[in-house]
């Protein structure tokens, strides 16, 4: 898919959730956006200082979920999912109105952002989209896990997870964000293991957390009634993860990533990693004429130009 022009949402959009780690009702809603201002938080729980960009520089905790902090000390967290449901719904500019430090966990994932987003009419800008092409291959080793991000004209992820538990095991999959069907992707849930949630717990967190909104794995067995959504959706649930944390580098990427034992806090190294990398990418805008020869038209949204 080749856009040219960044896009937000026509109108607002609002959600209703519970946070995963505080256990606090939250209200969001998702309003239209200015050209080049991206992803903007606002907590309007507070009175002043109450902005935080969606930017890898801003992210002050990795732990089980992604926080942006601003200078001020105000922070947002669990803003993963519904970057990722930004990102597939291709908007580029929102201010996302939040009354509390935590972004709703919905179901686990990002289908139910993506439900109301891709009825939701996109309002095209005069601004066009900037993209980070890679160049050169960038590659970050940390112990037994490893990212490194390849040349390739889209955005595409190779992720693989090895867990001693025989339920989630050794999972890989490859997921190309402009030419494969992505509702697996969307609908993949979180995940913890059972033994793990008492040690969780009392790290103060996961306090909201349930089997509404999380998968619970036993020794043997998937504790969620229904099981699995499908059958890599541990694997892709972590894809869906580094998607959102990827759009915190401020760029639409083009490139192959492949992620082995990854996480919040190797993809949050990475970004600056590769930001720094400034001859191994060149960021770009498309043409009109290049993007309309390229363009992969997408059912799901409707565009209201310059609207």
């Amino acid at each position: 898919m080749r856009e040219i022009y960044q896009k937000t949402i026509l109108k607002p959009l609002t959600f209703n959730g519970i946070g995963l780690h505080t256990g606090k009702e939250t209200n969001i809603s998702i309003l239209p956006g200015n050209e080049n201002s991206g992803i903007v938080f606002k907590r309007v729980d507070l009175v002043k200082n109450n902005l935080i960009n969606a930017n890898y520089q801003n992210v002050s905790s990795t732990t089980l979920s992604t926080t942006l902090l601003n200078k001020h000390g105000v922070k947002v967290s669990t803003v993963e999912h519904l970057l990722a449901a930004l990102y597939i719904a291709g908007i580029d500019s929102a201010i996302i109105e939040v009354n509390n430090e935590e972004i709703p966990i919905m179901d686990g994932s990002a289908k139910n952002f993506l439900d109301i987003l891709k009825k939701t009419e996109l309002k095209q800008l005069n601004k066009k989209i900037k993209y980070l092409k890679i160049l050169e291959k960038v590659q970050l080793k940390d112990g037994n896990r490893k990212i490194e991000i390849s040349p390739k004209d889209s955005f595409e992820v190779d992720f693989e997870i090895k867990f001693k538990n025989k339920i989630i095991g050794n999972q890989r999959n490859t997921i190309n964000f402009h030419s494969d069907n992505l509702e697996e992707v969307e609908e993949s849930r979180t995940f913890c293991l059972y033994d793990d949630i008492q040690k969780i717990k009392k790290m103060g967190l996961a306090k909201g957390g349930s089997l509404d909104n999380a998968i619970v794995v036993d020794q043997n067995k998937v504790l969620n009634e229904g099981g699995l959504r499908n059958d890599k959706e541990f694997v892709n649930h972590k894809i869906l993860d580094l998607a959102g944390d990827f759009l915190l580098s401020g760029f639409r990427i083009l490139g192959a990533v492949y992620c082995h034992q990854g996480g919040h806090q190797l993809s949050n190294l990475f970004l600056h990693k590769l930001i720094k990398s400034k001859n191994k990418y060149k960021i770009f805008n498309f043409e009109e004429k290049i993007a309309k020869e390229n363009k992969i038209s997408n059912p799901h949204f409707k565009l209201a130009a310059n609207a």
